[in-house]
């Protein structure tokens, strides 16, 4: 399977220029971008009920100029230059995802379709910095470790009884 916006030509900057119009569009308040060696980061704000702010983290990994895919093809080596075209087509491709994933998340609210907190609570920040979704990713790991695990050993709708409503 191809992976979304495999080959666009969309430079990076337009994307992440589409995904500040869109939150805009959306009701955000805030907007920032940034970047580091391990990748690039949105943040934003919003507030999807009157007094109830959220701040919201998006980390979007961006590959390492160095990786042997942009390095070298099946005949060998690459140039630099054409080392350099395939690493930014894959960061235009991962910018391209994030705006289709920001874009159909809020679609889904505004739609009504699943609230804000079904959409974003894995991005959600709290007030140390981390992330929901940061902050719960141990637990979970916890939770199904088959020597500390509480969980189910099935899906609990498979559990219940025909009739039982609960």
């Amino acid at each position: 399977m191809s992976r979304y916006a495999q080959k666009t030509a969309v430079p990076v900057e337009r994307s992440r220029n589409e995904i500040e119009a869109t939150l805009a569009r959306y009701g955000a308040q805030q907007f920032m971008y940034g970047w580091d060696a391990g990748g690039a980061l949105i943040a934003f704000v919003v507030e999807p009920q009157p007094g109830q702010k959220r701040q919201v983290r998006f980390h979007l990994p961006l590959p390492s100029r160095d990786e042997r895919r942009f390095t070298h093809h099946s005949r060998g080596r690459r140039t630099s230059e054409a080392a350099e075209r395939e690493w930014e087509q894959a960061c235009r491709q991962r910018w391209r995802a994030l705006l289709l994933v920001v874009k159909a998340k809020l679609e889904a609210v505004e739609s009504g379709i699943a609230t804000f907190e079904d959409e974003f609570l894995a991005y959600i920040m709290l007030p140390d910095g981390r992330t929901v979704g940061g902050w719960i990713g141990p637990q979970l790991d916890a939770a199904y470790d088959p020597d500390r695990g509480i969980m189910p050993a099935g899906l609990p709708l498979l559990q219940l009884e025909a009739g039982d409503p609960s």
